[in-house]
């Protein structure tokens, strides 16, 4: 027996199925970006800018990026990017800084961030400065040592060598040097523990 045509279809998921309207692009929270009514508005293309450092900081390049994505002109996205960098509200080095903290607290090591922060819109030669300097500063090896003893926390009581090799693969893909890596198993994992 069918059901009543008054009544709603239900997803596959068992919900409420949405209901469509005959216009195209209409759906509330639609992921295609709107097109700006004019492309050269720069006040619009600022707003726009300025709505989307709100919400989280941002590279040049990436809010470059994501402003062109919405369709304004490169000229005016430009004029926008530059006025946003002498006001201070748009800083690439405060940005990677940022960046290289946030991945210090996540125990990645140099090469993990500098893809990071590449992935994250920063030119390839600043975040090599910034995580140098990092490195420099030793960032990175108390990074790899706080992996090491977390990763000798959890793995208690486990065979040595399934410890160590859980510890390489953590430092792997957080991307630390291996020499450090190395001494660092010399130092947590040993057959005593």
């Amino acid at each position: 027996m069918e059901a009543p045509a008054t009544q709603r279809q239900r997803s596959s998921w068992g919900r409420p199925a949405k209901a469509r309207s005959g216009r195209k692009g209409s759906s509330v929270g639609s992921c295609t970006p709107q097109s700006p009514k004019d492309p050269t508005d720069v006040d619009a293309c600022r707003e726009a800018g300025l709505r989307l450092l709100d919400a989280s900081a941002k590279s040049s390049e990436s809010l470059r990026s994501r402003l062109l994505a919405k369709g304004y002109e490169v000229d005016v996205v430009e004029s926008v990017i530059h006025r946003l960098t002498e006001l201070g509200l748009l800083d690439d080095l405060a940005y990677a800084q940022s960046v290289v903290r946030y991945c210090a607290a996540r125990q990645m090591g140099k090469r993990g961030t500098v893809m990071e922060l590449t992935r994250k819109g920063v030119a390839r030669p600043l975040a090599l400065q910034v995580a140098g300097e990092a490195e420099d500063s030793g960032v990175f090896v108390d990074a790899a040592w706080e992996l090491g003893r977390r990763t000798a926390r959890k793995t208690a009581g486990l065979d040595l060598q399934v410890r160590k090799r859980r510890f390489w693969s953590a430092g792997g893909r957080k991307g630390h040097d291996p020499a450090i890596l190395n001494e660092i198993a010399s130092a947590l994992f040993t057959d005593g523990d």
